[in-house]
């Protein structure tokens, strides 16, 4: 029954953990970000994302989204551009079970092991949401978030909203 007990909360710890998105800012600190009140994507840049133009699509959607929400409007002649950036790596956890028992010393014929092998394979993304000064050419502030992407096409969106509001919840930074 511990056994049990042991491998439900191993379960639940390693789904809880994948569904989290781990982020991080930076900034220069020179910027005033107070007047930026509008914003464009910045095409070369999103043209460069090596993911599907399907992805690219979830997550740009993602960002309007939250843009919108922060009081920022999509703009011809923007005061901020707004570039993504991708890259993937393959997790495969391999977790080794072995239970037995046996007797006496040394090599043993009697010996009985029930033990069971689980492999697990998980995608995590990272996306990277440069704000670049359009007048001035110059990055002013970039998120990054990480996390495990989920293959199912009717959870894409879902998965792409919560990473980029993770991330973009650090903008703007708060100031010294």
């Amino acid at each position: 029954m511990k056994f049990f007990s042991l491998l439900s909360l191993i379960l639940i710890i390693t789904l809880s953990s994948c569904s989290t998105v781990r982020v991080a800012s930076d900034y220069d600190k020179q910027t005033n970000f107070n007047g930026y009140k509008s914003y464009a994507f910045f095409k070369p840049g999103i043209d460069k994302a090596e993911i599907s133009d399907l992805d690219k699509k979830r997550i740009l959607r993602a960002i309007e989204s939250d843009m919108t929400a922060k009081g920022f409007t999509k703009s011809e002649n923007p005061d901020v551009l707004v570039s993504i950036f991708t890259k993937t790596k393959e997790n495969v956890n391999i977790y080794q079970n072995n239970f037995g028992f046996g007797y006496g010393w040394g090599w043993n014929p009697w010996f009985w092991n029930s033990g069971f092998n689980t492999v697990s394979r998980t995608t995590e993304g990272t996306l990277y949401i440069d704000l670049i000064d359009a007048s001035k050419n110059e990055l002013i502030w970039q998120g990054m978030g990480t996390a495990a992407l989920t293959e199912k096409v009717d959870k894409k969106q879902e998965k792409m909203n919560q990473i980029v509001s993770a991330i973009l919840e650090k903008y703007p930074p708060e100031l010294e």
